[in-house]
C-alpha cells in the first residue's frame, strides 16, 4: 500500500515545478497551491490511479474531508477496485466517508453497465436490493411492467419502452421509517431510466449512441442520492420513482406524429423520438404530484444543450420556485457538486408549439433548436402540481465522462449524488 501525503507548494524535485506528486522510497507526495487545490488533489489521484496505483493510504496533515473526497473521484476506476485508507481519524467523518462512497460506485457500476446486463427490470431491481439493504423493512415497492403500465395510463414509459423485447418498467419505492402508512410524504425522487437510447426512429448515429447506456443516469443518481441520505440518519418519508424503458425501433414502436395523452390530459405529438426522456420523465411528475410532497426532484442526463450550457463540471437547475431554486445551488456549493441554473419560465411551455396536441415532445430542428434545455424543462413543469412551487429539475450534465481526462476516468462520476442527498437532508 502506498502512503500518499499532501504538501503546500511546488514540487522542486526532479520532475519539475510543475509535477503533481514527488515520489520517495515509501511514499508519493502531492504538491498543490493557489485556487481549487481540490482540483488538484483529484488530478493525483487520478494520475496514480492511471499509472495502475491500486491501494493507498491518505496520511498527514491537510486532509480535509473535503480533499479526500476529492481524491476518491480521480482514484475512482472505470473498472474494477481499489484500496484507500482514509486519512481521518473522526468517526463521524468516516462514517459520513464510507457512505457516500458506497452510494458513488452503486451508482457508478450501475451507469457503467453494458446495456446486456442493464435492463429496465434489472435496473428496478438492483435499486431495490440497494435500498433494502440500507433500510430494510423501512422499504416497501411497487412494480408496474410492459402492457400494465398501458392499462394504467402511463403512457410515456409504456410508448418509449414498447418496442423492446425487455418491458419497459416503472418502479415505486416508498422509503417510511416512521412506519405509519399515513404519514405524509416530505420528498419525491423521480428519475430517468433509459437503460440503452438508439434514438428510436430519430435515431442516433454510432458515435451518439456508443455510450447510451448511461442514459439512466438520473435513475442511478437519485437512488443514490436517497441511499446517501438514509445512511445518514434521514428520518423523512420519501418516494422513489423510477422510469425504466429501452428506446428502441421495431414494427411496434412509438412514430413521429403520434400524439400521447397523459393522465392530466395533455396531449403531445411526437416531433422526434429522441427526445424521449421527457416523455417517461412526464408520468414519474405526474405519480409523484398525486402524493402531495411539498419537494419533487427529478434527475435526467435529458440535454446536450445542457452540457453545451454549463460543460461537464457542472449539472444544470431548472425551476418555477426560486427560493426552492437558490437553495439547491448553494447546497451544491456546499457538498461541492457544482451546479447551476438556467432560464425556465411559464412561457417555456410554448416553446415546442404542435397543430395537433397541446405540445410537442421538440421542435422539429436539430437539438431541439435555441434553449433546447429550458425549451425540455418547460414540457416537464406541464406535468407538476402547483406550479411548480416545490420542484426541481436537474439536468445531469457532469454525469458521465464519453473518455478518461485529467480529472475522472471514464464512465459514470457521481456528480449529483450528494447533492440530491443534502436536499433531503435540508
Amino acid at each position: 500500500m502506498l502512503n500518499v501525503v499532501l504538501k503546500q507548494g511546488k514540487n522542486e524535485g526532479v520532475w519539475g515545478d510543475n509535477a503533481l506528486i514527488g515520489y520517495g522510497e515509501s511514499e508519493a507526495t502531492i504538491f498543490f497551491e493557489g485556487d481549487y487545490p481540490s482540483r488538484r488533489i483529484q488530478q493525483a489521484g487520478r494520475q496514480l490511479q492511471s499509472q495502475g496505483v491500486s491501494a493507498v493510504a491518505l496520511e498527514g496533515e491537510g486532509w480535509s474531508y473535503e480533499r479526500q473526497w476529492a481524491f476518491y473521484c480521480g482514484y475512482a476506476p472505470t473498472r474494477g477496485d481499489v484500496t484507500l485508507k482514509w486519512a481521518s481519524t473522526d468517526e463521524d467523518e468516516l462514517e459520513l466517508l464510507n457512505a457516500r462512497r458506497h452510494a458513488h460506485d452503486w451508482a457508478r457500476r450501475m451507469i457503467n453497465a453494458t446495456p446486456e446486463e442493464m435492463y429496465p427490470e434489472s435496473l428496478a431491481q438492483e435499486a431495490v436490493d440497494f435500498l433494502t439493504g440500507l433500510a430494510g423493512d423501512n422499504i416497501s415497492v411497487d412494480v408496474i411492467k410492459g402492457e400494465a403500465l398501458a392499462e394504467q395510463g402511463w403512457v410515456g414509459v409504456w410508448n418509449v419502452g414498447r418496442a423492446s423485447v425487455r418491458p419497459p418498467v416503472m418502479l415505486t419505492i416508498d422509503y417510511n421509517p416512521s412506519g405509519d402508512a399515513d404519514a405524509p410524504v416530505a420528498a419525491c425522487l423521480v428519475g430517468k431510466g433509459i437503460t440503452f437510447d438508439s434514438g428510436g426512429y430519430s435515431i442516433k448515429t454510432s458515435a451518439g449512441m456508443v455510450a447510451m447506456k448511461c442514459d439512466m443516469g438520473g435513475a442511478a443518481t437519485v437512488t443514490a442520492a436517497l441511499g446517501y441520505a438514509i445512511a445518514q440518519g434521514l428520518n423523512k418519508r420519501v418516494k422513489l420513482i423510477l422510469c425504466c424503458a429501452e428506446n428502441l425501433i421495431a414494427g411496434n414502436a412509438y412514430k413521429l406524429g403520434d400524439v400521447l395523452t397523459y393522465k392530466n390530459g395533455v396531449s403531445v405529438e411526437i416531433l422526434n423520438t429522441d427526445a424521449e426522456g421527457r416523455l417517461v420523465l412526464a408520468d414519474g411528475l405526474l405519480a409523484a404530484s398525486e402524493t402531495n410532497a411539498p419537494l419533487i426532484i427529478d434527475a435526467a442526463t435529458l440535454t446536450g444543450a445542457a452540457m453545451m450550457a454549463v460543460g461537464e463540471d457542472y449539472n444544470a437547475l431548472f425551476s418555477l420556485d426560486a427560493e426552492l431554486l437558490m437553495r439547491s445551488q448553494q447546497l451544491s456549493n456546499l457538498v461541492n457538486e457544482p451546479a447551476w441554473p438556467l432560464p425556465l419560465e411559464k412561457w417555456h411551455q410554448q416553446q415546442c408549439p404542435s397543430p395537433y396536441a397541446d405540445t410537442a415532445n421538440s421542435r422539429p430542428v436539430k437539438g431541439g433548436g435555441m434553449g433546447g434545455a429550458s425549451n425540455a424543462a418547460g414540457f416537464l413543469s406541464r406535468f407538476v402540481r402547483e406550479d411548480g412551487k416545490g420542484w426541481l429539475h436537474v439536468d445531469l450534465a457532469g454525469c458521465f465522462r464519453d473518455s478518461g481526462g485529467a480529472r475522472w476516468a471514464a464512465g459514470a462520476t457521481g456528480l449529483g449524488i450528494a447533492h440530491i442527498a443534502a436536499l433531503l437532508i435540508a
